[in-house]
């Protein structure tokens, strides 16, 4: 702590110089106002203090007990009504206690501990470097001498070997071999030194790694000794500033209470400490004891955080989950693209990819703990059976998939869809030889892609017929891609065999392109040749089909609460809400409660693909339900539950969340709308209401119309629906001046009446090739029109002539087209424009003409431009209107 001077001191504990200046001298220190005062100074002093006051010095007493008196008076009213004084006198006990010696002999004994620790790992580290140091010496000496013994053993090999070969040498040969034995022994003196040069180099790099150890360790217990006595000093500094004019005033307070100084000071703070009272007054001077001081230090890299987002979240909340300020986060979503503020609602994909973008790892959860609670109260047999396989039949348009599925459940199918098109999902089960199939049928046309998708993740194998007359078209190449993704296995239909100009080998070419290869040419793709005409080859088909199935081992349980997939959903006028559900595991009864998605129900009655009433249902069984409370989705699962409170909570909550993302995204997609129409200026919309029989058809539809939009002219589907059109739907689409559409439906007799009012647009439609094909030629009518300039005539000036009225006249020679007075011109010199404007006049002969033709003379007269020259051009043009389409 900073050294503070007499006169300062004095302030901070609330005394006077003088006063302060007594106590210092009678402590035996000698001090002037000015000097400063160490803490050593402030030590002793109040070590006289305390002793003064019949204390026991520095060491202090255990327990100090301070009473304090304060008289009052209080008027107050009598029963009489007349006021009479009473006195009131408040007692007031402090006690101070200090630490018990049992405190600072366990201190002294941890402080012991620890020294015999770090003792103890230091004799463990010692006396591991001393067995390494003697190890690696014992290994040197045994080294040293394996190599000296097998050097004698070599030499006196090399000995013998010589004088044998010396007795039979001649004189020469022997000369020239004790030479060669010179040198191979200089040779291997060499060696031999420069292996032990080595060895020394090696002993002394391992003593160096031995003295490097041994310094680490050596200022490793250095710090942690420094680290042990800071630890001790800081335990045994207590005296402070603070502290100080803290006891001090109390002893004072104690000696002298009715003191004027201590008066006033209980008078504004009757009820608290006076230290407290002293401390709020200064408290910019005073500073807390290293004790109590917070040891944190700010980090010196970012914090990476798990980040849990639900499905919506606010801009703030995630800043706290991320532990970052909420600033920052939207400075990131504006760099992103997103202009949010600080207590929006952002979905959950929004909120992902900010906080990955930030580097925190994110965990996706459902709030719904209900929702958990009640599915898992589900309980199936653990018990599974072999199960029929669900088909789903795949194909491009006007292939034969209907057609093929007809033949199979001799129904005719086909005929009863508008145009010959399949524009719905439709979910049949057959009896094929004892065995039961379940076939779902998917529409062809590309604006069905995502019906398709949803086909194929609710099935176990795909048929994909090919005609064999039209080969792969790109609806053929979209279901293999499907199949593909949903990871089922294939089985190629090739239809149309009985036409002549078919050809299988074409089929099987094409397919090969796209990895589906033939059994025959080593893949595990099987081709079947069929005719859903004549009913060639469909027992083949239907072979291969149950071939697969046994291959795959279909099963599932049986007993117990269904699961399932909505495959289609509609709302009928006289029976409500119908949802096509493909049962997938358990058993579905009549009575059970089921929750789809947003809605719930109890079921009511179950039918099955044709129409007759049955009571339950197996897996791989379609059936429709009635009941629900809505339209379900087409794709939710399906799933009954015992409790239907807790399945119309659950539901009551998915649709609360699924409102909240909506709006979060709304509200996302009005910032972006805003900022785009900033730039781009205003685009034309064509809105529609768009009502359908199906579930599947609204998406199908609001996915091939949105498809049409450019950047001129956007398609914005303001309301939709499944069902016939309502009063509501004719009422918005007044409010937002919309195109009324349905869809195999048909507006009712209030809905009609508002639309004569209004005089709306109301068009119905069964196929959906017309529908696209009229809000594509609207969207047309909408488009802002092109202007294009065309040359009408051409002039060349031959003579100029100067007119005091009008200034320059030019004599030209009309040599293409004809020269109009009201159309705008050119002055064109050596193929240059010079100027652009208008005629003044116009003339042959004497009088002003209209226009003039081809292979004629005429004078014409340049609106504000006297600067016409002979050998210049005049080209007439206009203007026309271009009328676009998309």
């Amino acid at each position: 702590m900073a050294e503070v001077n007499v006169e300062k001191l004095a302030g901070d504990i609330g005394t006077t110089v003088d006063k302060l200046l007594q106590q210092f001298s009678q402590a035996g220190i000698t001090k002037q106002a000015t000097d400063n005062v160490t803490e050593a100074e402030k030590a002793t002093l109040l070590d006289h203090l305390s002793k003064h006051h019949g204390g026991t010095g520095s060491d202090g007493p255990a327990r100090m007990t301070l009473q304090r008196k304060s008289k009052s008076t209080l008027s107050v009213t009598g029963s009489t009504g007349k006021a009479k004084d009473v006195q009131v006198e408040v007692r007031k006990t402090r006690t101070y206690v200090k630490k018990s010696a049992m405190e600072q002999e366990q201190e002294q004994a941890r402080l012991a501990a620890e020294e015999k620790v770090r003792l103890e790992e230091q004799q463990k580290a010692d006396q591991e470097a001393a067995e390494l140091k003697a190890k690696q010496e014992a290994e040197r000496k045994a080294k040293e001498d394996a190599d000296r013994k097998a050097k004698e053993e070599a030499k006196r090999k090399a000995d013998a070997e010589r004088k044998a070969k010396q007795k039979q040498m001649t004189p020469e040969q022997s000369a020239k071999s004790e030479k060669d034995r010179i040198e191979a022994e200089r040779l291997q003196k060499e060696a031999e030194e420069a292996a032990l040069k080595k060895a020394e180099e090696e002993a002394k790099r391992q003593a160096e790694e031995a003295r490097k150890l041994a310094e680490e360790n050596s200022a490793r217990w250095k710090k942690e000794e420094e680290e042990r006595k800071k630890r001790e000093e800081t335990a045994d500094h207590h005296l402070t500033t603070s502290t100080y004019a803290r006891e001090a005033e109390d002893v004072a307070d104690a000696r002298d209470e009715q003191g004027t100084r201590r008066a006033k000071k209980k008078k504004k703070a009757p009820a608290k400490d006076k230290f407290a009272a002293s401390r709020g007054r200064n408290k910019s001077k005073l500073k807390a004891p290293a004790s109590l001081q917070h040891g944190f230090q700010k980090p010196t890299v970012d914090v990476k955080n798990e980040v849990r987002i639900s499905e919506t979240i606010t801009v703030a909340e995630l800043a706290s989950r991320m532990a970052v300020k909420g600033a920052e986060v939207v400075k990131t979503m504006m760099k992103m693209g997103d202009m949010v503020t600080i207590n929006q609602v952002i979905d959950q994909e929004a909120a992902q990819l900010v906080a990955e973008e930030m580097g925190h790892k994110v965990i996706i959860v459902k709030e719904n703990e209900l929702e958990q609670t009640v599915l898992n109260d589900r309980h199936e047999d653990g018990k599974s059976e072999p199960r029929a396989p669900v088909v789903t039949v795949m194909g491009h348009v006007d292939h034969g998939k209907t057609s093929t599925l007809d033949y199979i459940r001799s129904a005719k199918v086909a005929s009863g869809e508008a145009g010959g098109i399949t524009q719905h999902i439709g979910a049949y089960h057959v009896d094929v030889n004892g065995h039961m199939i379940t076939f779902l049928d998917t529409p062809g046309h590309a604006a069905f892609t995502s019906m398709r998708a949803r086909g194929a993740k609710a099935t176990d194998i795909v048929i994909l017929v090919v005609a064999a007359d039209d080969g792969v078209m790109p609806q053929t190449k979209e279901a293999v891609q499907h199949a593909r993704a949903a990871g089922v296995p294939l089985i190629i239909a090739v239809n149309k065999m009985d036409k002549e100009g078919a050809d299988p080998d074409r089929v099987k070419n094409e397919l090969a392109v796209l990895d589906v290869i033939p059994e025959e040419w080593g893949g595990d793709t099987q081709y079947v040749h069929i005719s859903a005409k004549t009913g060639l080859g469909i027992d083949d088909l239907l072979e291969a089909v149950l071939n697969q199935s046994e291959l795959l081992e279909l099963s599932a349980p049986t007993v117990g609460m269904a699961a399932g997939v909505v495959i289609e959903s509609r709302l009928d006028k006289g029976r409500g809400p119908v949802a096509s559900v493909l049962v997938q595991s358990g058993t579905l009864n009549q009575g059970d409660i089921v929750l789809c998605g947003l809605e719930y129900g109890r079921v009511r009655a179950m039918r099955d693909e044709n129409g007759k009433d049955i009571k339950s249902a197996g897996p791989s069984i379609p059936v429709e339900i009635l009941g629900l409370s809505g339209i379900p989705a087409a794709g939710d699962e399906a799933t009954v539950v015992k409790d239907e409170r807790k399945a119309r909570e659950v539901a009551l909550y998915r649709q609360g969340k699924f409102r909240d993302v909506k709006l979060a995204r709304q509200q996302k997609a009005k910032l972006e709308n805003m900022f785009t129409n900033m730039t781009e200026g205003d685009v034309s919309e064509v809105n529609v209401v768009l009502k359908a029989d199906v579930q599947g058809s609204i998406e199908a539809i609001s996915d091939s119309l949105t498809k049409l939009s450019t950047d001129e002219v956007k398609v914005k589907i303001v309301g939709s629906g499944v069902g016939g059109i309502t009063e509501t739907d004719a009422t918005l689409a007044a409010a937002s001046n919309a195109i009324v559409v349905g869809f195999n439906v048909r507006a009712d007799a209030s809905a009609r009446k508002v639309i004569d009012t209004e005089n709306l647009d109301l068009r119905y439609y069964s196929v959906i090739y017309a529908l696209i094909e009229e809000v594509k030629q609207a969207m047309s009518g909408m488009l802002a029109p092109e202007f294009k300039q065309e040359i009408i005539g051409l002039a060349q000036v031959r003579d100029v002539f100067k007119s005091p009225k009008i200034g320059a006249i030019a004599g030209c020679m009309v040599t293409e087209g004809v020269i109009k007075r009201s159309a705008p011109i050119r002055v064109l010199r050596e193929n240059v424009v010079i100027y652009e404007g208008e005629l003044e006049s116009l003339r042959r002969f004497k009088d002003d003409v209209a226009d003039v033709r081809n292979g004629m003379e005429c004078g014409i007269g340049v609106k504000n431009y006297n600067d016409v020259r002979v050998g210049d051009q005049i080209e007439v043009f206009e203007t026309v209107e271009v009328q676009r389409t998309l």
